[in-house]
């Protein structure tokens, strides 16, 4: 009763172990197939999981791949497909698919890739795809390997899976289809032991390179032979064998003589697979008599079926072995397993790996006793820093030729420990000690030969660069928790030219970085932009990786979309998204469309300054058309004369005059005075002062002048040639600008009636002349529009002031400001 549970349990754990490498065969052709297929994500559709009875017949145009995997399909139809003519990539997995349209496949003539594995399918299907590259028609229910004659169209078809729980023979003419084709690589089985085999059926395609059996052979070893006779007459050098050894599976004989006459077998490899240690003896014996160079068990079950353990004789042959690769190693009992073999049968072996294996200290002659080893990976393991470096050893050297070391996924802690005893490995160049317990707390000294050291995986910060050593060129720190990147961190590094950086939280690429740096990786941080200024401090940068970042897609990021070379870019188009803002969230950055006037500032200038120009040019040309210079300062008068009656609001607040203006003129322009001027003003409500009409008869002019011009709130010139030639004109601009300084200083009005050049005024008249070049005045237009703005102008300049209050203001003005100077007085009488 307690065999038969250890079998179910085996069982159960071999058919998981089969259905993990199985996943992970289809994951890789997954990676493959968006690798060379999908150039945007927005054209790539993931419709997995979602309960779908049908394809959508929505799907977009461009979509290049597509998955459909999950959904209770049972039938492809070919209409959702009839648009999908870029359709490069095609998942439709554990879909309960038992039908596929004839046509379907007739309006996807890009497909490259397509996986309907673990489905109902009763036959393999007909397929008229020339670009087709990787087919996987594995996990389905057809009862035969009978392959359609339409396969002899796959022209391009690489990798070909296949199996099914209800095929269990295979017959001699099941791959004649494939006979002539360039097929590499063929995955055959279901994980069920064959029934038959025809010989000669896998020799009929002579291009294979790599056969992969997931088929049991423990009740038929004879079947095993003739198909190892078949694969010696392909091109095939790469052997793979899943599940060949089912669990408990007892070996007679020798199954694996055959290798010793297969001379093309390079790589052999074993997978899921129940090893006895008498077994082992024997399919070890005949590796190492071949010409095999790599020899590979991937999750394998040993077990010690003999008392003494495994026990190997020493051969006196040449061993071409050079890699021996343990990847996951399960003990069928619980204790450390009995191992006696000549070390020095494998020395001249470059590359070892024991990982999965469960062990926590490395054997004494393993590190003294491979003098070739190159390349030690002893990851995923209880190693600890002592258990590496085990103080019950005793050794003159370590490694002699190592130069690659991984201890990832194991329990080391202290780097300082660490790179102390690195000194022992003279040539040691590469050190992988990422997913550890890593703390920094001493210095460390490393040996300078070390040139590339990964610590990724290990909670850091931002302190690791200064526990590192400055001669090396390849450093990884991903997923370390660095949060920024500086130009002092680099500076310690002068021969750096690799530098791992993901997974991390660094927000900026500083601006200030100077290196000689050929590859950064940044991808998975809170970076939002890369400017151009960040990496001009990088000329000999040729790689750089920088997708998964929270972008914004705005002028910031401006040149790395348009102009930065995006052959740098090895993860471009596919990781770079808008994440903000959130208009254009999510989507690619191929596909941000901003223009480059938007965000070149320079750009925007030389275009902003001539159009500027252009439409200054035009407005002054219409202003100058349009004698907008007469109307601008006829404006500014305006707007002077409105601010000065503001200012003289209070100083004249309780001052009337009797009249608005005084006007003073040749009487050879009395005629314009008479007819223009007086009805204009006088018709507004403006009162005049005249001297042909209002001066006092009798009164001497002297004083008729004096008393018209401080009865006046302004004193109006119409200026003339005549003007300055009239002596009363003279006197009455004299008294009146002498009024101005003392009392009122914008009293003064001037209209010129006609042009008079200043060099052509009289003597007398200078004051005047320096009057004209400091004061406002109007001129008289000739053009009829113009004169309306000319006496709105002139009614506004003389309407400041209230008339109501009479001759009494006029006085009080008198008696503090004199009109008439003390040196005209003895004229006067």
């Amino acid at each position: 009763m307690a065999m038969k549970s250890v079998r179910v349990a085996l069982l159960l754990w071999t058919t998981a172990l089969l259905s993990w490498r199985t996943l992970c065969l289809a994951e890789l052709m997954e990676d493959q197939g968006h690798a060379s297929c999908v150039t945007s994500s927005r054209r790539d559709k993931n419709l997995s999981g979602q309960n779908l009875t049908n394809v959508p017949l929505d799907l977009n145009n461009e979509t290049q791949s597509l998955d459909i995997s999950h959904n209770p399909l049972v039938k492809l139809q070919a209409a959702p497909f009839q648009r999908l003519s870029q359709l490069c990539f095609l998942k439709a997995t554990s879909c309960g698919l038992r039908v596929i349209n004839p046509g379907l496949f007739v309006h996807t003539p890009k497909l490259k890739f397509l996986n309907i594995s673990n489905n109902l399918l009763d036959f393999i299907p007909d397929l008229s795809l020339p670009l087709l590259k990787i087919l996987d028609l594995a996990g389905n229910q057809y009862g035969s390997y009978q392959l359609p004659a339409t396969f002899e169209t796959l022209a391009n078809l690489s990798a070909l899976y296949l199996g099914s729980e209800n095929a269990l023979q295979v017959d001699f003419n099941d791959f004649d289809s494939l006979s002539d084709s360039s097929l590499k690589h063929l995955i055959l089985g279901g994980g069920f032991e064959w029934q038959r085999y025809d010989r000669g059926s896998l020799a009929k395609m002579k291009s294979l390179q790599k056969i992969t059996l997931k088929v049991p052979f423990c009740e038929n070893f004879d079947l095993l032979e003739n198909l190892l006779e078949d694969v010696n007459e392909t091109q095939t050098t790469d052997l793979e064998l899943v599940n060949v050894l089912p669990d408990l599976c007892n070996v007679t004989g020798d199954p694996f003589r055959s290798l010793r006459a297969m001379p093309l077998i390079k790589d052999f490899t074993i997978v899921n697979t129940w090893i006895n240690s008498s077994f082992f003896v024997l399919f070890l014996k005949n590796v190492l008599l071949s010409n095999v160079r790599t020899l590979t068990f991937v999750n394998v079950t040993y077990n010690e079926d003999t008392a003494e353990g495994f026990r190997f004789p020493t051969l006196n042959h040449t061993i071409v072995l050079r890699s021996l690769i343990f990847d996951g190693v399960n003990h069928y009992q619980y204790r450390y397993p009995s191992i006696e073999i000549s070390v020095d049968m494998f020395s001249k072996m470059d590359y070892l790996k024991f990982s999965g294996t469960g062990m926590n200290i490395v054997p004494c002659k393993v590190m003294s006793s491979l003098p070739s080893l190159e390349t030690l990976d002893l990851s995923n393991n209880l190693l600890s820093d002592t258990g590496f470096w085990w103080s019950g050893c005793s050794y003159t050297s370590v490694f002699p030729k190592l130069r690659n070391l991984s201890l990832s996924k194991n329990r080391f802690v202290d780097l300082s420990f660490i790179a102390q005893h690195t000194h022992q490995m003279k040539y040691l160049e590469s050190f992988d000690l990422s997913f550890n317990s890593i703390f920094l707390d001493k210095p460390c000294f490393w040996p300078i030969h070390i040139t590339s050291l990964s610590l990724s995986n290990n909670n850091l910060g931002n302190k690791v660069f200064s526990f590192l050593s400055q001669y090396l060129q390849r450093i990884d720190l991903s997923k370390t928790g660095i949060t920024a990147l500086t130009q002092e961190d680099l500076l310690q590094f002068p021969m750096l030219k690799h530098l791992f950086l993901s997974f991390n939280s660094i927000k900026v690429i500083p601006t200030d970085l100077s290196h000689t740096l050929v590859s950064l990786y940044i991808d998975q941080n809170s970076i939002t932009s890369i400017s151009r200024e960040s990496l001009a401090g990088l000329p000999s940068l040729r790689t750089l990786k920088a997708g998964d970042n929270p972008f914004v897609c705005s002028c910031d990021s401006y040149w790395f979309m348009t102009a930065l070379n995006k052959s740098l870019l090895p993860d471009w188009p596919l990781d770079y998204t808008c994440s903000t803002p959130p208009s254009v969230a999510d989507l690619p950055m191929s596909e941000y469309r901003t223009s480059r006037m938007s965000c070149e500032a320079w750009l925007q200038a030389v275009v902003a300054l001539p159009v500027t120009m252009l439409i200054v040019l035009a407005l002054c040309s219409a202003f100058y058309a349009c004698d907008g210079v007469w109307y601008t300062k006829m404006l500014w008068m305006w707007i002077r004369v409105k601010r000065r009656g503001q200012k003289q609001a209070n100083l004249l607040n309780n001052t009337t005059f009797r009249y608005h203006s005084f006007i003073s003129y040749s009487h050879q322009d009395s005629a314009w005075v008479e007819s223009k001027l007086v009805p204009s003003l006088e018709g507004a409500g403006i009162s005049l002062c005249i001297h042909e009409r209002d001066f006092v008869p009798g009164q001497w002019i002297v004083d008729n002048i004096i008393n018209c011009v401080e009865e006046s709130y302004k004193t109006l010139f119409v200026l003339s040639n005549h003007f300055v030639q009239s002596e009363w004109c003279n006197y009455e601009l004299f008294f009146a600008q002498h009024r101005a300084i003392d009392a009122q200083q914008d009293s003064l009005v001037f209209i010129l009636l006609e042009p008079i050049p200043t060099n052509s005024l009289p003597k007398k008249f200078l004051k005047l002349r320096k009057l004209l070049m400091q004061q406002t005045y109007l001129e008289w237009p000739k053009d009829e529009r113009k004169q309306q703005v000319f006496w709105v102008n002139l009614r506004s300049m003389l309407q400041v002031a209230d008339h109501r209050i009479l001759k009494d203001m006029a006085l009080e003005l008198t008696q503090s400001a004199s009109l008439i100077p003390d040196d005209l007085v003895p004229l006067l009488k």
